[in-house]
Protein backbone atom coordinates (compact mmCIF):
# COMPACT_ATOMS: atom_id res chain seq x y z
CA UNK A 1 0.00 0.00 0.00
CA UNK A 2 2.74 2.21 0.98
CA UNK A 3 4.57 1.56 -2.38
CA UNK A 4 1.25 1.76 -4.50
CA UNK A 5 0.67 5.66 -2.78
CA UNK A 6 3.89 6.47 -3.46
CA UNK A 7 4.06 5.77 -7.05
CA UNK A 8 0.33 7.39 -6.98
CA UNK A 9 2.00 10.48 -5.61
CA UNK A 10 4.57 10.82 -8.01
CA UNK A 11 2.85 10.31 -11.05
CA UNK A 12 0.12 13.12 -10.08
CA UNK A 13 2.71 15.43 -8.14
CA UNK A 14 6.27 15.09 -9.90
CA UNK A 15 5.94 13.39 -13.34
CA UNK A 16 5.16 15.82 -16.27
CA UNK A 17 4.44 18.36 -13.34
CA UNK A 18 4.56 21.18 -15.99
CA UNK A 19 2.73 19.55 -18.58
CA UNK A 20 0.61 22.00 -20.57
CA UNK A 21 -3.23 21.26 -19.73
CA UNK A 22 -5.19 24.31 -20.34
CA UNK A 23 -8.38 25.01 -19.17
CA UNK A 24 -11.09 24.70 -21.35
CA UNK A 25 -13.97 27.67 -21.56
CA UNK A 26 -17.35 26.76 -20.30
CA UNK A 27 -19.79 24.72 -22.65
CA UNK A 28 -22.56 27.07 -24.31
CA UNK A 29 -25.33 25.01 -22.63
CA UNK A 30 -23.90 25.98 -19.49
CA UNK A 31 -23.94 29.36 -20.04
CA UNK A 32 -27.34 29.65 -21.87
CA UNK A 33 -28.62 28.12 -19.10
CA UNK A 34 -27.67 30.08 -16.04
CA UNK A 35 -27.06 33.76 -18.33
CA UNK A 36 -30.52 33.12 -20.48
CA UNK A 37 -30.92 36.71 -20.41
CA UNK A 38 -27.47 37.72 -21.81
CA UNK A 39 -27.52 38.77 -25.41
CA UNK A 40 -26.03 35.46 -27.81
CA UNK A 41 -22.33 37.51 -28.83
CA UNK A 42 -22.14 38.26 -24.63
CA UNK A 43 -23.39 34.41 -24.05
CA UNK A 44 -20.04 33.57 -26.19
CA UNK A 45 -17.94 35.49 -24.60
CA UNK A 46 -18.79 34.42 -21.12
CA UNK A 47 -17.58 31.20 -21.55
CA UNK A 48 -14.39 32.65 -20.45
CA UNK A 49 -15.64 33.97 -17.79
CA UNK A 50 -13.86 31.65 -14.84
CA UNK A 51 -10.72 32.42 -16.66
CA UNK A 52 -11.48 35.90 -16.27
CA UNK A 53 -12.14 35.42 -13.00
CA UNK A 54 -8.31 33.50 -11.57
CA UNK A 55 -6.87 37.04 -13.32
CA UNK A 56 -8.60 39.39 -11.66
CA UNK A 57 -8.16 37.27 -8.49
CA UNK A 58 -3.97 37.42 -9.26
CA UNK A 59 -4.38 40.94 -9.84
CA UNK A 60 -5.81 41.76 -6.57
CA UNK A 61 -3.18 39.49 -4.67
CA UNK A 62 -0.35 41.56 -6.38
CA UNK A 63 -1.66 44.97 -5.98
CA UNK A 64 -2.76 44.05 -2.11
CA UNK A 65 0.68 42.38 -1.85
CA UNK A 66 2.86 45.13 -3.14
CA UNK A 67 1.28 47.51 -0.96
CA UNK A 68 2.22 45.83 2.18
CA UNK A 69 5.62 45.71 0.89
CA UNK A 70 8.20 47.75 3.16
CA UNK A 71 11.30 47.73 0.94
CA UNK A 72 9.48 48.25 -2.86
CA UNK A 73 12.98 46.93 -4.34
CA UNK A 74 12.41 43.65 -2.18
CA UNK A 75 9.29 42.63 -2.76
CA UNK A 76 7.93 43.85 -5.82
CA UNK A 77 9.36 40.40 -7.40
CA UNK A 78 8.26 38.20 -4.94
CA UNK A 79 4.28 39.95 -5.19
CA UNK A 80 4.71 38.56 -9.02
CA UNK A 81 5.91 35.52 -7.81
CA UNK A 82 3.08 34.81 -4.79
CA UNK A 83 0.10 36.53 -7.35
CA UNK A 84 1.37 34.43 -10.03
CA UNK A 85 0.50 30.88 -9.56
CA UNK A 86 -3.16 31.24 -9.62
CA UNK A 87 -2.90 31.89 -13.51
CA UNK A 88 -0.31 29.59 -13.87
CA UNK A 89 -3.38 27.26 -12.73
CA UNK A 90 -4.99 27.95 -16.05
CA UNK A 91 -2.42 26.03 -18.00
CA UNK A 92 -0.27 23.91 -16.19
CA UNK A 93 -2.23 22.90 -12.85
CA UNK A 94 0.32 21.08 -10.94
CA UNK A 95 2.76 23.14 -11.95
CA UNK A 96 1.35 26.23 -10.11
CA UNK A 97 1.56 24.14 -6.98
CA UNK A 98 4.98 23.91 -6.41
CA UNK A 99 5.60 27.62 -8.02
CA UNK A 100 2.94 28.16 -5.31
CA UNK A 101 4.59 26.23 -2.67
CA UNK A 102 8.09 27.96 -3.27
CA UNK A 103 6.79 31.26 -3.36
CA UNK A 104 5.29 30.49 0.39
CA UNK A 105 8.59 29.05 1.38
CA UNK A 106 10.77 32.31 0.39
CA UNK A 107 8.04 34.57 1.96
CA UNK A 108 8.10 32.54 5.13
CA UNK A 109 12.10 32.93 5.09
CA UNK A 110 12.15 36.66 3.81
CA UNK A 111 9.15 37.34 6.59
CA UNK A 112 11.47 35.37 9.79
CA UNK A 113 14.33 38.05 9.27
CA UNK A 114 12.70 41.31 8.15
CA UNK A 115 9.58 43.60 9.31
CA UNK A 116 6.74 43.98 7.82
CA UNK A 117 6.83 41.05 6.17
CA UNK A 118 4.21 39.11 7.91
CA UNK A 119 1.22 40.43 5.68
CA UNK A 120 3.18 39.26 2.48
CA UNK A 121 2.95 35.90 4.18
CA UNK A 122 -0.59 35.90 4.91
CA UNK A 123 -1.10 36.87 1.01
CA UNK A 124 1.02 33.89 0.21
CA UNK A 125 -0.40 31.34 2.71
CA UNK A 126 -3.99 32.44 1.53
CA UNK A 127 -2.90 31.86 -2.71
CA UNK A 128 -1.51 28.66 -1.50
CA UNK A 129 -4.64 27.54 -0.64
CA UNK A 130 -6.33 28.80 -3.50
CA UNK A 131 -4.06 27.51 -5.85
CA UNK A 132 -4.54 24.07 -4.18
CA UNK A 133 -7.98 24.37 -4.31
CA UNK A 134 -8.01 25.43 -8.16
CA UNK A 135 -5.94 22.68 -8.57
CA UNK A 136 -8.24 20.13 -7.17
CA UNK A 137 -11.27 21.15 -8.89
CA UNK A 138 -9.06 20.96 -12.13
CA UNK A 139 -7.53 17.53 -12.08
CA UNK A 140 -8.82 14.84 -9.56
CA UNK A 141 -9.87 14.63 -5.65
CA UNK A 142 -6.59 12.31 -4.58
CA UNK A 143 -4.34 15.29 -5.40
CA UNK A 144 -5.55 17.36 -2.46
CA UNK A 145 -4.58 14.74 0.37
CA UNK A 146 -1.18 14.51 -1.98
CA UNK A 147 -0.35 18.11 -1.81
CA UNK A 148 -1.88 18.75 1.71
CA UNK A 149 0.65 16.43 2.92
CA UNK A 150 3.31 17.77 1.49
CA UNK A 151 2.82 21.17 2.13
CA UNK A 152 2.56 20.35 5.94
CA UNK A 153 5.17 18.06 5.94
CA UNK A 154 7.58 21.03 4.96
CA UNK A 155 6.18 23.58 7.25
CA UNK A 156 7.42 21.82 10.38
CA UNK A 157 10.66 21.56 8.63
CA UNK A 158 10.62 24.80 7.97
CA UNK A 159 9.71 26.37 10.98
CA UNK A 160 12.19 24.44 13.06
CA UNK A 161 15.11 25.49 10.50
CA UNK A 162 13.68 29.44 10.65
CA UNK A 163 13.39 28.75 14.80
CA UNK A 164 9.65 30.20 14.83
CA UNK A 165 6.59 28.79 16.49
CA UNK A 166 4.65 25.97 15.76
CA UNK A 167 1.57 27.22 17.75
CA UNK A 168 -0.22 28.12 14.47
CA UNK A 169 0.12 25.24 12.27
CA UNK A 170 -2.33 22.41 13.87
CA UNK A 171 -5.25 24.54 13.51
CA UNK A 172 -3.95 25.65 10.03
CA UNK A 173 -3.61 22.31 8.73
CA UNK A 174 -7.54 21.30 9.95
CA UNK A 175 -9.00 24.31 7.72
CA UNK A 176 -6.64 23.84 4.81
CA UNK A 177 -7.88 19.83 5.04
CA UNK A 178 -11.81 20.91 5.41
CA UNK A 179 -11.52 23.34 1.96
CA UNK A 180 -9.53 21.03 0.04
CA UNK A 181 -12.12 18.25 1.02
CA UNK A 182 -14.84 20.33 0.05
CA UNK A 183 -13.39 20.85 -3.13
CA UNK A 184 -12.63 17.07 -3.56
CA UNK A 185 -16.18 16.10 -3.00
CA UNK A 186 -17.09 18.75 -5.33
CA UNK A 187 -14.84 17.07 -8.17
CA UNK A 188 -16.03 13.74 -7.28
CA UNK A 189 -19.62 14.43 -7.56
CA UNK A 190 -18.82 16.68 -11.08
CA UNK A 191 -17.32 13.55 -11.94
CA UNK A 192 -19.97 11.14 -10.94
CA UNK A 193 -22.33 13.93 -12.57
CA UNK A 194 -20.44 13.59 -16.05
CA UNK A 195 -20.39 9.77 -15.95
CA UNK A 196 -24.29 9.55 -15.08
CA UNK A 197 -25.16 12.16 -18.20
CA UNK A 198 -22.75 10.20 -20.67
CA UNK A 199 -24.52 6.41 -19.67
CA UNK A 200 -27.73 7.34 -20.06
CA UNK A 201 -27.20 9.45 -23.04
CA UNK A 202 -25.51 6.34 -24.43
CA UNK A 203 -28.30 4.34 -23.18
CA UNK A 204 -30.83 6.29 -25.04
CA UNK A 205 -28.88 6.09 -28.19
CA UNK A 206 -28.39 2.18 -27.56
CA UNK A 207 -32.49 1.75 -26.93
CA UNK A 208 -33.21 4.32 -29.97
CA UNK A 209 -30.84 1.85 -31.96
CA UNK A 210 -32.07 -1.17 -30.97
CA UNK A 211 -35.87 -0.26 -31.20
CA UNK A 212 -35.13 1.04 -34.86
CA UNK A 213 -33.32 -2.04 -35.53
CA UNK A 214 -36.09 -4.44 -34.34
CA UNK A 215 -38.55 -2.18 -36.21
CA UNK A 216 -36.60 -2.65 -39.38
CA UNK A 217 -36.77 -6.66 -38.69
CA UNK A 218 -40.25 -6.16 -38.46
CA UNK A 219 -40.81 -4.26 -41.65
CA UNK A 220 -38.40 -6.60 -43.50
CA UNK A 221 -40.32 -9.87 -42.14
CA UNK A 222 -43.36 -8.19 -43.95
CA UNK A 223 -41.57 -7.67 -46.92
CA UNK A 224 -40.39 -10.65 -46.95
CA UNK A 225 -44.04 -12.06 -46.60
CA UNK A 226 -45.14 -9.38 -49.35
CA UNK A 227 -42.35 -10.38 -51.89
CA UNK A 228 -42.61 -14.23 -51.32
CA UNK A 229 -46.00 -14.33 -52.32
CA UNK A 230 -45.53 -12.84 -55.49
CA UNK A 231 -42.62 -14.50 -56.49
CA UNK A 232 -44.68 -17.94 -55.68
CA UNK A 233 -47.39 -16.83 -58.12
CA UNK A 234 -45.02 -16.30 -60.39
CA UNK A 235 -43.40 -19.85 -60.33
CA UNK A 236 -46.90 -21.30 -60.47
CA UNK A 237 -48.42 -19.02 -63.06
CA UNK A 238 -44.79 -20.23 -64.83
CA UNK A 239 -45.15 -23.44 -64.63
CA UNK A 240 -49.32 -23.81 -65.41
CA UNK A 241 -48.46 -21.47 -68.45
CA UNK A 242 -47.76 -24.16 -70.99
CA UNK A 243 -50.72 -26.55 -70.49
CA UNK A 244 -53.10 -23.48 -70.81
CA UNK A 245 -51.69 -22.97 -74.45
CA UNK A 246 -51.71 -26.17 -76.86
CA UNK A 247 -49.62 -27.40 -78.87
CA UNK A 248 -46.79 -25.18 -76.77
CA UNK A 249 -43.78 -23.90 -79.04
CA UNK A 250 -40.93 -25.50 -77.34
CA UNK A 251 -39.01 -22.23 -76.93
CA UNK A 252 -42.04 -20.89 -74.79
CA UNK A 253 -41.98 -24.09 -72.71
CA UNK A 254 -38.30 -23.61 -72.29
CA UNK A 255 -39.10 -19.67 -71.27
CA UNK A 256 -41.73 -20.28 -68.85
CA UNK A 257 -39.29 -23.22 -67.05
CA UNK A 258 -36.45 -20.73 -66.85
CA UNK A 259 -38.68 -17.94 -65.69
CA UNK A 260 -39.90 -20.48 -63.01
CA UNK A 261 -36.43 -21.65 -61.92
CA UNK A 262 -35.52 -18.35 -61.97
CA UNK A 263 -38.10 -17.54 -59.36
CA UNK A 264 -37.94 -20.34 -57.33
CA UNK A 265 -34.23 -19.55 -56.86
CA UNK A 266 -34.96 -15.79 -56.08
CA UNK A 267 -37.47 -16.82 -53.83
CA UNK A 268 -34.57 -19.30 -51.58
CA UNK A 269 -32.56 -16.98 -51.71
CA UNK A 270 -35.08 -13.99 -50.38
CA UNK A 271 -36.08 -16.38 -47.56
CA UNK A 272 -32.20 -17.95 -46.57
CA UNK A 273 -31.68 -14.15 -46.31
CA UNK A 274 -34.91 -12.53 -44.71
CA UNK A 275 -36.27 -15.86 -42.52
CA UNK A 276 -34.32 -14.97 -39.89
CA UNK A 277 -36.45 -11.92 -38.97
CA UNK A 278 -39.27 -13.83 -38.48
CA UNK A 279 -40.76 -14.35 -35.47
CA UNK A 280 -43.58 -15.87 -33.70
CA UNK A 281 -45.63 -12.80 -32.20
CA UNK A 282 -44.78 -9.64 -34.37
CA UNK A 283 -47.13 -7.41 -32.01
CA UNK A 284 -49.92 -7.39 -29.79
CA UNK A 285 -52.77 -7.28 -32.89
CA UNK A 286 -51.20 -10.05 -35.23
CA UNK A 287 -53.12 -13.30 -36.20
CA UNK A 288 -52.70 -16.47 -33.82
CA UNK A 289 -51.78 -18.37 -37.10
CA UNK A 290 -48.02 -17.43 -38.08
CA UNK A 291 -49.19 -18.33 -41.79
CA UNK A 292 -52.15 -16.07 -41.98
CA UNK A 293 -51.81 -13.01 -45.06
CA UNK A 294 -50.34 -9.73 -43.86
CA UNK A 295 -52.91 -7.39 -43.28
CA UNK A 296 -54.33 -4.90 -45.67
CA UNK A 297 -56.95 -1.55 -45.33
CA UNK A 298 -59.29 -3.82 -45.56
CA UNK A 299 -58.88 -5.42 -42.16
CA UNK A 300 -58.61 -1.56 -40.44
CA UNK A 301 -62.49 -3.36 -39.45
CA UNK A 302 -61.58 -6.02 -37.38
CA UNK A 303 -58.62 -3.49 -35.72
CA UNK A 304 -61.26 -0.95 -34.93
CA UNK A 305 -63.59 -3.94 -33.27
CA UNK A 306 -60.43 -4.60 -31.19
CA UNK A 307 -59.27 -1.03 -29.72
CA UNK A 308 -63.52 -0.49 -29.17
CA UNK A 309 -63.68 -3.94 -27.23
CA UNK A 310 -60.83 -2.50 -25.20
CA UNK A 311 -62.67 0.85 -24.08
CA UNK A 312 -61.50 3.02 -27.22
CA UNK A 313 -63.73 4.81 -29.21
CA UNK A 314 -63.20 5.30 -32.73
CA UNK A 315 -64.50 7.28 -35.51
CA UNK A 316 -63.66 6.24 -39.06
CA UNK A 317 -63.28 8.36 -42.12
CA UNK A 318 -62.73 7.37 -45.64
CA UNK A 319 -62.61 10.52 -47.87
CA UNK A 320 -62.01 9.83 -51.98
CA UNK A 321 -62.25 6.09 -54.20
CA UNK A 322 -61.82 3.31 -52.06
CA UNK A 323 -59.36 1.35 -54.52
CA UNK A 324 -56.83 -1.33 -54.37
CA UNK A 325 -52.52 -0.17 -53.55
CA UNK A 326 -49.35 -1.92 -53.48
CA UNK A 327 -49.52 -4.56 -50.60
CA UNK A 328 -46.32 -2.91 -48.63
CA UNK A 329 -48.63 0.26 -48.90
CA UNK A 330 -51.31 -1.28 -47.64
CA UNK A 331 -49.21 -2.94 -44.97
CA UNK A 332 -47.23 -0.13 -43.49
CA UNK A 333 -50.81 2.31 -43.49
CA UNK A 334 -52.14 -0.46 -41.71
CA UNK A 335 -49.56 -0.95 -39.02
CA UNK A 336 -49.40 2.89 -39.03
CA UNK A 337 -53.20 3.17 -37.87
CA UNK A 338 -52.64 -0.06 -35.32
CA UNK A 339 -49.44 1.82 -34.22
CA UNK A 340 -51.50 5.35 -33.61
CA UNK A 341 -54.84 3.82 -31.48
CA UNK A 342 -52.33 1.49 -29.92
CA UNK A 343 -50.62 5.11 -28.70
CA UNK A 344 -53.62 6.09 -27.44
CA UNK A 345 -54.74 3.29 -25.21
CA UNK A 346 -52.20 3.70 -23.56
CA UNK A 347 -51.17 7.30 -22.88
CA UNK A 348 -54.80 8.50 -23.44
CA UNK A 349 -56.82 6.38 -21.47
CA UNK A 350 -60.95 7.99 -21.66
CA UNK A 351 -59.86 9.96 -24.66
CA UNK A 352 -61.97 9.28 -28.55
CA UNK A 353 -59.92 8.67 -31.94
CA UNK A 354 -60.38 9.77 -35.26
CA UNK A 355 -59.48 7.81 -38.00
CA UNK A 356 -59.15 9.91 -41.48
CA UNK A 357 -58.06 7.70 -44.92
CA UNK A 358 -57.52 9.72 -47.66
CA UNK A 359 -57.38 8.13 -51.28
CA UNK A 360 -56.14 11.10 -53.23
CA UNK A 361 -54.73 11.23 -56.56
CA UNK A 362 -50.70 10.83 -55.99
CA UNK A 363 -51.16 8.33 -53.36
CA UNK A 364 -52.56 7.71 -49.35
CA UNK A 365 -53.31 10.13 -47.32
CA UNK A 366 -53.73 9.16 -42.93
CA UNK A 367 -54.26 10.81 -40.02
CA UNK A 368 -55.36 9.31 -36.62
CA UNK A 369 -55.85 12.23 -33.82
CA UNK A 370 -57.08 11.72 -30.10
CA UNK A 371 -58.38 14.01 -27.44
CA UNK A 372 -56.66 14.96 -24.20
CA UNK A 373 -57.02 11.91 -21.80
CA UNK A 374 -59.70 11.90 -19.35
CA UNK A 375 -57.96 10.34 -16.30
CA UNK A 376 -53.77 9.64 -15.63
CA UNK A 377 -52.06 7.15 -17.86
CA UNK A 378 -50.13 3.93 -16.24
CA UNK A 379 -47.30 3.81 -16.74
CA UNK A 380 -45.82 1.62 -19.79
CA UNK A 381 -42.67 0.08 -19.50
CA UNK A 382 -40.66 0.07 -22.82
CA UNK A 383 -43.31 2.65 -24.62
CA UNK A 384 -41.99 5.56 -26.91
CA UNK A 385 -41.19 4.40 -29.43
CA UNK A 386 -43.56 3.66 -31.88
CA UNK A 387 -43.75 7.22 -33.33
CA UNK A 388 -40.21 5.89 -34.67
CA UNK A 389 -41.34 2.82 -36.17
CA UNK A 390 -43.98 4.58 -37.92
CA UNK A 391 -41.68 7.34 -39.36
CA UNK A 392 -39.16 4.10 -40.57
CA UNK A 393 -42.18 2.91 -42.12
CA UNK A 394 -43.28 6.30 -44.14
CA UNK A 395 -39.68 6.71 -45.10
CA UNK A 396 -39.07 4.05 -46.69
CA UNK A 397 -41.94 4.24 -49.14
CA UNK A 398 -40.58 8.00 -49.84
CA UNK A 399 -43.38 9.80 -48.14
CA UNK A 400 -43.74 12.28 -45.20
CA UNK A 401 -44.99 12.11 -41.70
CA UNK A 402 -45.31 14.40 -39.04
CA UNK A 403 -46.67 14.10 -35.33
CA UNK A 404 -46.72 16.04 -32.31
CA UNK A 405 -49.63 17.27 -29.40
CA UNK A 406 -52.46 19.58 -30.94
CA UNK A 407 -53.94 22.35 -28.51
CA UNK A 408 -55.89 20.38 -26.89
CA UNK A 409 -54.41 18.50 -25.05
CA UNK A 410 -54.32 15.64 -27.81
CA UNK A 411 -51.88 13.83 -30.14
CA UNK A 412 -52.07 13.88 -34.12
CA UNK A 413 -50.05 11.69 -36.42
CA UNK A 414 -50.72 12.63 -40.26
CA UNK A 415 -48.94 10.81 -42.58
CA UNK A 416 -48.63 10.99 -46.43
CA UNK A 417 -47.61 7.91 -48.46
CA UNK A 418 -47.19 8.59 -52.20
CA UNK A 419 -48.14 5.87 -54.97
CA UNK A 420 -47.16 5.50 -58.61
CA UNK A 421 -49.81 5.46 -61.32
CA UNK A 422 -47.95 2.56 -62.35
CA UNK A 423 -47.77 0.94 -59.54
CA UNK A 424 -51.50 1.27 -59.02
CA UNK A 425 -52.46 0.11 -62.17
CA UNK A 426 -50.31 -3.36 -62.22
CA UNK A 427 -51.70 -3.70 -58.54
CA UNK A 428 -55.20 -3.26 -60.04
Amino acid sequence: MASGAVHRLRQDLFVDAFAFRPMPPLEDAKVSRWVPWLPERIRHWARWLPHLIVVLCSVFVLLATVGMAYDMGIFSVLSLLVALPPVVTLFRPVGAFWLSLFALVVSTAIASVMPYGSGLTAGALLTHLAVMTLVVLRTRPRLAVEMWAITFTLAPVGAAFLGTSLDSLPPLAIFFGVVLISAAAIRAWREERQQVVATQTATAEERSRRTLLEERATIARELHDVVAHHMSVIAIQAEAAPYRVKDTPPELATSFATIRENAVAALTELRRILGVVRSEDPDAFAESDPEAPQPTLASLGSLYDSVRSAGLTVEAVITGAPRPLPQGVELSAYRIVQEALSNTLRHAPGADARVEISYVLGGLGLRIVNGAPSRLAKPSPGAGHGVLGMRERVQMLGGEMTADHTEDGGFEVAAFIPVAKAAQEATA
